[in-house]
């Protein structure tokens, strides 16, 4: 069994105009188009079971609609939506929650606003007091190289203040920090968050071989970041790693199934 554990799609009326912005934004290439039939399609040409999409509100406005139209299926999990300049955001972490999401996604950067920022921090507060997983951009941004809005010191700052509150219900997306590695390595290293692979295991193979193994794979979870990554490359990444069969599982799915709360 294979989860993907963090991805994008976009409706089909905008998906073109939105990979294709995004894509010059940042100067790189995707490898679908960004709308949900074809995630499927290359989840079934690849062998993935399952792919959680991870939506980002750009705006407050936003965050309620994209909620009500996301409607999981037996191959789709939706992350819900949020913007940290949500005044209601209580209200809608218990929307997020009736509707049976328990992950909501958050991408400083794309939201204007730093991660140890109080309105982000009362959001991943009353998110764990809840039971519901944060998962976090984190690193540079390509398109924001030169501000970024969540750094391995940010995060340091945000695990201290809420000490206790929310162990295990943070994932720092990018394996802790896209094109911070050595930063992740000196500063996050077994602190008690997950990390995804999303994006940077192309980028630096052998660096996140030994931030996985330093980490430890029982806090990884497999993820590509399609239509920015290729699911079929990923997997063969993760197989190439000198990995026992045991952590491939833990990376691939079993972690996942876990904070997912699906029974297997």
């Amino acid at each position: 069994m294979i989860i993907d554990f963090h991805t994008h799609t976009f409706p089909d009326a905008i998906a073109d105009k939105a990979v294709s912005n995004l894509a010059k934004m940042g100067n790189v290439t995707p490898f679908n188009t960004g709308k949900l039939d074809d995630l499927v399609k290359e989840m079934d040409e690849s062998g993935i079971d399952i792919s959680v999409i991870l939506p980002v509100a750009t705006k407050p406005t936003q965050s309620e609609s994209i909620n009500e139209k996301s409607k999981n299926t037996d191959k789709i999990i939706y992350a819900g939506a949020i913007h940290p300049d949500n005044e209601n955001y209580e209200e809608i972490l218990d929307n997020i929650k009736a509707k049976g999401m328990n992950v909501i996604k958050l991408h400083p950067d794309y939201q204007g606003t730093y991660f140890n920022d109080p309105k982000i921090v009362r959001i991943i507060k009353a998110a764990a007091e809840r039971d519901i997983l944060t998962v976090t951009h984190a690193g540079i941004d390509v398109a924001y190289r030169n501000d970024v809005h969540c750094t391995p010191d940010m995060i340091l700052e945000v695990l201290d203040e809420l000490k206790g509150l929310i162990e295990d219900k943070l994932v720092l997306a990018h394996l802790g920090g896209y094109e911070l590695e050595d930063e992740v390595l000196e500063k996050l290293i077994g602190l008690p968050v997950y990390m995804d692979t999303a994006a940077v295991l192309p980028l630096y193979p052998e660096k996140a071989e030994e931030i996985i193994k330093a980490h430890g794979p029982s806090k990884i979870l497999f993820a590509t970041d399609s239509p920015w990554g290729k699911q079929t490359e990923f997997i063969k990444l993760i197989n190439q790693m000198n990995l026992t069969k045991e952590e491939k599982d833990l990376i691939f799915y079993k972690n996942a199934l876990r904070l997912l709360k699906i029974d297997n």
